[in-house]
């Protein structure tokens, strides 16, 4: 554990997936802290009960010595390091106590510091699935020509320059260039792009794309260790290693509190004997370092922690500890990942255009026959928007083109601009194309009868959360690996402005771009896909779409929305405003007790057992003052978004 309950100087060592509690009863330190508080229990009611008084300080001991466990080794070694912290004054504290012979009030102190420990350690507690979600996206065998001869190999085998065959329905080994064949790419899990792009000869295609209909031939451009999904697996990485290192709310207050206390308590010491009793100005010595004892102080952020986060649960949203919780108290900048997290994963026809005398259903019904057994991503849309399609015969895939097929006896088509003339429609093809849709003709016996839109929608509620966070002071910034065009008519719907419009964005372009967007404030990505991983572990806060996120989307990100409804994202980011900013007024009063116990305890007025009277009462306080965290209530968008802000907005900078 960490020199505070709240996070130290290093990040903990991750435990794996069945290690993490996921109960109060399974976390080591609150095992330890009841076993303690039994013993102490036990001590204290010996002394009650008329037994000797040997035995009571023997339980005591006993108390101290199994509470001290769980923290004071820990501190000891990050203090040879010069490393300083809460665990760091509560040893201290804890010894003074001994020395003043007092072993009860230093075992009370060590057990609430434990209890404190182990409520951190229950909320940061998350499962841990890994990148295992990447490894699933590159095939076990790779077919490679060599002289002449197909082979298959493993992945790592492959070299720059092979030449990679790739059979309809297979993901590719590794990047390259296409340098034989045409076909639709499923490149969603890299780019993120919704809709699969076309692919042929000198177009460049990445490792863990789908092939769709044709046989490609792919000239080699990066090995298995240097492919895209390798730097998204480098990138994500990096980044939890760059947050790991970062302190928490209670270290950042401890660090300059913990040596001026120590130097203080030793100040008085030495002039004291200089001018007086030394055992008396000794003595006071000790009771400063006690009155200085930040139990409250440790316990008031974990209590604040787990309260909000079990609130947030309720909400749909599952929050991964303390520190995300802070991080989204900061947050200023929202980076929006478009598909799957604005838009719905779901392309469908948005708009038919029928060429003059033909009518919008007989343009839907002839592509839903040629589609009806198709395989392709567009084929559902299509289907969808033509109820009950008849089916055409002798349908057959055009590679790269599109499908042709028999419908009662006459000669259909269904494919790109292009491979169809668009002729009279030139011109509404040019402008839904514009707009971001991809377009398909449809034709008849050779006469054009009309045109389809199809594009991936957004959200019902995008619109109104992208308006709830601007008024809540975010600035939204949207980052897709869709075109421009797609990106910009989308953006312009949902109430972005062009200038926070970043399109065509490979994983590592998303990440560079997050990482200038902090430069301007703590930032907050929203993503859903394995593409978004890298951006997600570069932002001070990465937001997963739960439900539809892949894994290791959830695995990279601090916090899931457990839900499809986007509404989730400002109510949570309103209730970590909130529970930070009680947070800061737990820390705040548990300064503002120990300011004034020193000099009470510098100059007599109070003695052991009054200060650790006072610290009682105070863990009490904040106690009941961070649980405030844990009541909320299910918010409208718009007071999710302003009123919590008004009410955190002093502790957001």
């Amino acid at each position: 554990m960490s020199d505070a309950c709240c996070g130290g100087d290093e990040a903990p060592e991750p435990r794996g997936e069945e290690a993490a509690p996921a109960r109060l009863w399974q976390v080591g330190e609150l095992r330890f802290a009841a076993v303690a508080a039994a013993l102490l229990l036990a001590g204290y009611g010996a002394g009650w009960a008329g037994a000797p008084d040997a035995a009571g300080l023997v339980l005591k001991a006993a108390a101290l010595a199994v509470a001290g466990w769980t923290f004071v080794p820990g501190t000891v070694r990050r203090l040879a390091a010069g490393r300083i912290g809460v665990g760091t004054l509560m040893t201290v504290a804890a010894v003074g106590a001994v020395l003043l012979g007092e072993v009860g009030e230093a075992a009370m102190l060590a057990v609430l510091y434990t209890i404190a420990e182990g409520l951190e350690e229950y909320s940061v507690a998350r499962t841990r699935r890994g990148l295992r979600a990447l490894l699933d996206l590159v095939p076990d065998q790779a077919r490679v020509l060599r002289e002449g001869v197909e082979r298959t190999v493993d992945p790592a085998e492959l070299r720059v320059g092979d030449t990679l065959v790739v059979r309809p329905g297979e993901r590719l080994a590794t990047d390259g260039v296409v340098t034989s064949g045409h076909t639709s790419v499923d490149t969603s899990a890299i780019t993120g792009e919704s809709v699969p792009v076309e692919a042929g000869p000198g177009d460049e295609v990445f490792a863990g794309s789908i092939n769709g209909t044709g046989v490609l031939e792919v000239g080699v451009t990066s090995t298995a260790a240097d492919n895209s999904l390798a730097r998204i697996v480098s990138i994500v990485e990096a980044e939890q290693s760059r947050k790991g290192t970062g302190q928490r709310l209670a270290d950042r207050v401890a660090r300059p509190l913990v040596p001026g206390v120590m130097i203080a308590a030793v100040l008085i010491a030495v002039v004291g004997s200089l001018f007086g009793d030394p055992l008396t100005w000794i003595e006071r010595a000790l009771v400063v370092l006690v009155a200085a004892s930040p139990c409250a102080l440790a316990i008031s952020v974990p209590v604040t922690v787990v309260a909000a986060i079990g609130a947030a649960s309720k909400h749909g949203s599952l929050v991964k500890g303390g520190a995300a919780l802070e991080a989204m108290g900061r947050i200023r900048t929202v980076a929006l990942d478009k598909t799957g997290t604005l838009t719905r994963n779901r392309p469908a026809v948005v708009e038919t255009v029928p060429a003059s005398g033909h009518s919008r259903e007989r343009v839907l019904a002839v592509a839903a026959a040629l589609e009806e057994r198709s395989e392709h991503p567009l084929a559902r849309a299509v289907l969808e928007a033509a109820p009950a399609p008849e089916r055409a015969e002798d349908v057959e895939a055009v590679t790269g083109a599109g499908l042709t097929g028999t419908l009662r006896g006459r000669a259909v088509r269904l494919g790109r601009p292009g491979w169809i003339a668009a002729g009279p429609l030139a011109g509404d093809v040019a402008r839904m194309q514009h707009e971001g849709a991809t377009v398909v003709l449809v034709e008849d016996e050779g006469a054009l009868l009309g045109a389809l839109a199809v594009r991936d929608e957004l959200r019902p509620e995008a619109a109104d959360v992208v308006s709830a966070l601007r008024c809540a002071g975010y600035r939204v910034v949207m980052l897709t690996g869709d075109n421009r065009a797609t990106a910009t008519a989308l953006a312009g719907q949902a109430g972005i402005d062009p200038g926070d419009v970043h399109a065509e964005l490979r994983p590592e372009d998303k990440s560079r771009i997050v990482g200038e967007l902090r430069g301007q404030g703590p930032v907050a990505m929203v993503g859903d896909g394995v593409n978004d991983a890298p951006a997600l572990a570069t932002a001070d806060l990465g937001v997963a779409m739960g439900a539809m996120g892949t894994d290791v989307a959830i695995e990279t990100a601090d916090v899931a929305l457990m839900g499809e409804d986007l509404r989730h994202l400002p109510q949570v980011l309103a209730h970590a405003r909130r529970s930070r900013a009680i947070m800061w007024q737990s820390v705040g009063l548990s300064l503002a007790i120990i300011i004034g116990l020193m000099p009470l305890a510098l100059f007599g007025v109070l003695g052991l057992a009054a200060v650790v009277l006072v610290h009682e009462v105070a863990e009490v306080v904040v106690i009941g003052n961070g649980i405030r965290a844990g009541r909320t209530r299910a918010l409208g968008l718009v007071s999710a978004a302003t009123a919590p802000a008004r009410e955190g907005e002093p502790a957001r900078g």
